[in-house]
């Protein structure tokens, strides 16, 4: 929809509504007055919000989150919303890079791809929907690094980890000092430790809360990234990366 697309002032006001109440412990009258919205109105949306299940209404009066609603909220992939809105922005990435871009997740301690455009995608092994170790990999690095301290410990702790290449990480106190420069540097790489002749370079994707749910990566051949460098791909991620964050966020 363009800009100029006119909002139902009605509708804003009913969701507004729906939000106050279930993300506030104010009765309806506070509600109401601070929201501009007529006592009245406000008395006969929350009853239609009750009668189609999206509001219960408590004995002592109160409204909480209904079974519709609930259902509703449980059927939501927040990591998928994340990918969704990546996708444009990384089938430009991909074009400009001229390199394989994949969005990937963190889901019981492995890395989901959600996300996988470029040349010569098909011939790289991921696909979309597979799970990889997190260890070994860019994408992985960067959500690990982003975990709550006590979950990486707990991560840490199932190692040493089994050596994909000869280059993969394997032991848990190297791999924490890993993780301690991924996040120091806000990126991080695969350099040949999940297929010898892979290099992936990945940054995080941020919610406007500041949350990681995602990250990013480029992938190349590692003797083209031997020669070219990081410089160019690593700026040109982030900007892609800025993109989705800024669409996360609702800013045009």
């Amino acid at each position: 929809m363009g800009k100029g697309t006119p909002q139902i002032a009605a509708l804003k006001r009913t969701f507004a509504l729906l939000d106050a109440v279930v993300g506030s412990g104010e009765g309806l009258a506070e509600i109401a007055a601070r929201l501009g919205i007529p006592l009245s109105s406000a008395y006969r949306q929350i009853a239609t919000l009750v009668a189609e299940g999206y509001l219960l209404r408590l004995a002592n009066g109160r409204h909480v989150a209904g079974p519709r609603l609930l259902r509703l909220l449980g059927s939501v992939d927040d990591k998928q919303i994340v990918a969704n809105a990546a996708a444009p922005a990384l089938g430009r990435l991909a074009a400009r890079t001229g390199a394989i871009v994949q969005l990937g997740t963190l889901d019981n301690d492995m890395v989901t791809y959600r996300i996988k455009v470029g040349q010569g995608a098909a011939k790289l092994f991921t696909k979309v929907g597979m799970q990889m170790e997190a260890y070994c990999t860019a994408i992985g690095k960067v959500l690990l690094a982003e975990l709550p301290e006590r979950e990486l410990e707990a991560y840490l702790a199932t190692g040493p980890f089994v050596a994909l290449t000869d280059r993969t990480i394997v032991a848990s106190g190297d791999l924490r000092e890993e993780l301690a420069r991924v996040r120091d540097q806000g990126h991080a790489t695969d350099d040949g430790e999940a297929s010898e002749d892979l290099y992936c370079l990945a940054v995080p994707v941020r919610t406007a809360a500041g949350q990681v749910r995602a990250a990013v990566s480029v992938s190349r051949d590692a003797r083209i990234a031997a020669k070219a460098g990081n410089a160019g791909v690593l700026e040109a991620l982030r900007e892609s990366v800025t993109e989705i964050e800024r669409t996360l966020s609702g800013e045009t």
